[in-house]
């Protein structure tokens, strides 16, 4: 049985789920981000039980097709942004289409009706959450931040991290008050 979970969007996301879902006494054969496969299926009321469970760690146990959807889109872009190194191989309506086996235009116009914001400025926080965060542990140049995130530029970069944060890459870096949000946050 498959469960969706909204709100799974890290490694130790993934590892409370399963701690909790063995807890539970249910055998999970695989957890992704926003996904569990469950060896055995559970009637309804331990699906509440699940749920309610999830819930007081911060997790929501997704029901409807749409919502999966939109999770599912969500978790591809974290996945993109945050455990990928390198170049994009694909543009990302091509990378979202693929990965969820539908068309860029219905996924693109489902998310903005759900979500009340587009795919792409869901995309450009999360890589400004990230170049925070690298910004913050300040290993690496701005100009190594830009290619690893595929920004074709510095410039490029900095402008679009001022129109999200109202700050330069540079300003943030000397502050780091403004904190960095939660992944299930942006």
């Amino acid at each position: 049985m498959k469960l969706y979970i909204k709100n799974m969007v890290c490694n130790r996301c993934k590892m409370v789920v399963k701690s909790e879902l063995e807890k539970m006494g249910l055998h999970p054969v695989s957890v992704e981000l926003g996904e569990v496969d469950l060896q055995e299926d559970i009637i309804e009321e331990k699906k509440q039980q699940v749920a309610q469970s999830l819930q007081t760690l911060g997790f929501e146990l997704i029901d409807d097709k749409k919502s999966r959807v939109i999770e599912k889109i969500k978790n591809t872009i974290v996945k993109l942004v945050h455990q990928q190194d390198g170049e994009m191989k694909s543009n990302l309506s091509d990378i979202i289409s693929t990965a969820l086996h539908h068309d860029y235009n219905y996924l693109s116009n489902l998310f903005s009706e759900v979500e009340g914001t587009t795919i792409e400025k869901y995309f450009i926080a999360q890589k400004i959450e990230k170049v925070k965060e690298l910004l913050v542990y300040d290993e690496l140049s701005l100009s190594e931040i830009a290619l690893k995130l595929n920004y074709s530029s510095v410039a490029y970069l900095s402008n679009q991290f001022k129109k999200i944060t109202g700050l330069t890459p540079s300003h943030f870096k000397q502050i780091k008050t403004q904190k960095r949000k939660p992944l299930d946050e942006v």
